[in-house]
């Protein structure tokens, strides 16, 4: 443990773990009250400045994304791109099929299809090739039937399951119009399973004729995963290349052909950044399985998840006691206290422009679930940044979080 971590613990020790100096207001005075609430605040010189409960565990909820993003940084680089590779195999008849092999891309796009389909059609071109007979698909980076914690059933997007191949976030944004379905976004292209999809959906029966909304592809990985080969096969035959409607599942074999490889256009800054502003559950659990994959080998699945935080957050921090058992922070089984969101907190300061500015001079990470209100990042005071986190573990009223993090703010 190092020499300012020890100061702290026993500052906070001496104190009775409770530190309240000079902060006054109402919302100061009714959090002081809350049983299940702890905060921890520093200086930006690691002086401690305000706690409560600091030593206690809370659920997290979304602040754990603020773990995934340190963790991945730190192992890739925010330079890091991720690719997936396409190859070619001719079939039993000696047709063409072109054979997709994902490495969880968080960020495989419509806009990234558009690239795929113009560099796959120059490669085919270069073959003589202008039909394809089909499209298999190779996803054995994850384990079959992966669910991570905290993963639900419902329709909203931010449920929407990982998967080692996936397009638009495993989400469709759709248009009512009458009983018809349409796109929602001029970039993506409904096709034949989306519409599938949709139509199922109880949010389109509920939808007025008119009304955009937007659902996750489901629990089965298989359709994710066959919506990602339709829509590329619609932004190919843009490009003048036809694929027969036929989506298949197989690993990449020897006797492949490599065909072209796909390098995000995204770096992973690019990435973090949008994860952090949408607080996107999918980008983080795609980031913590590839986590997995480097550390514990393929495939990747919930354990390996599990497994991978244990060890990194222990070498990292020297943490003891602890729980994060996925990447986005759905799990309510997850278990953090203040002090330790202090310590990533700390360790990610080089990095603050990835987080929004959630209240004036607060960037910060906030965590929501049912009965759960959090927030960790930093307060600027005059170009000076003061680390805090703040975990609730009780109902309070709406956006108190942020009224409480703007009253801080103004006596700092």
């Amino acid at each position: 443990m190092r020499v300012k971590q020890i100061l702290l613990v026993l500052i906070m020790a001496i104190s009775g773990g409770n530190v309240f100096a000079d902060l006054k207001g109402p919302n100061w005075q009714y959090f002081s009250k809350l049983n299940k609430a702890g905060f921890i605040m520093l200086d930006n010189k690691q002086t401690l400045l305000q706690a409560k409960n600091q030593q206690q565990f809370y659920v997290p909820a979304s602040t754990t994304k603020l773990i995934t993003a340190l963790l991945a940084i730190e192992h890739w680089g925010l330079g890091h791109r991720f690719h997936t590779d396409f190859y070619l195999r001719q079939n039993t008849e000696g047709l063409p099929v072109l054979v997709v092999k994902g490495y969880g891309d968080p960020y495989l796009v419509s806009e990234e299809l558009i690239i795929i389909s113009k560099a796959i059609k120059s490669a085919l071109q270069q073959k003589g090739i202008s039909k394809l007979a089909g499209i298999e698909i190779d996803d054995s980076y994850y384990a079959q039937h992966l669910k991570m914690p905290g993963t639900s059933a419902s329709l909203n997007p931010y449920d929407a399951i990982p998967s080692a191949i996936a397009a638009n976030f495993n989400t469709i944004y759709a248009r009512k119009k009458g009983n018809q379905v349409f796109s929602a976004e001029k970039q993506s292209p409904m096709v034949a399973v989306g519409e599938k999809i949709v139509r199922k959906s109880v949010l389109f029966k509920q939808k007025k004729s008119g009304q955009k909304f937007r659902i996750n592809l489901g629990e089965d990985t298989q359709q994710a995963q066959q919506y990602f080969a339709e829509l590329l096969a619609a932004f190919l035959a843009k490009q003048g290349v036809s694929t027969m409607n036929k989506v298949g599942w197989s690993k990449v074999l020897p006797t492949d052909q490599a065909l072209i490889q796909h390098v995000n256009s995204r770096n992973l800054a690019d990435i973090i950044k949008p994860m952090m502003k949408y607080s996107t559950n999918f980008i983080a659990n795609q980031l913590a399985l590839n986590l997995s994959v480097e550390l514990q080998g393929v495939p990747a699945d919930e354990k390996k998840v599990k497994q991978t935080y244990t060890q990194l957050l222990k070498s990292r921090f020297a943490w003891q006691d602890f729980l994060i058992e996925d990447g986005a922070g759905l799990s309510r089984k997850n278990r953090l206290a203040p002090h330790q969101l202090i310590d990533v907190l700390q360790a990610f300061k080089p990095w603050i422009k990835l987080l929004p500015e959630v209240e004036r001079h607060v960037y910060a990470k906030s965590g929501t679930l049912i009965g759960v209100s959090t927030l960790a990042g930093y307060i600027d005071s005059n170009g000076q940044l003061y680390p805090f986190a703040l975990m609730i573990n009780e109902k309070v009223p709406y956006r108190f979080r942020n009224k409480l993090a703007r009253e801080i703010a103004k006596n700092y």
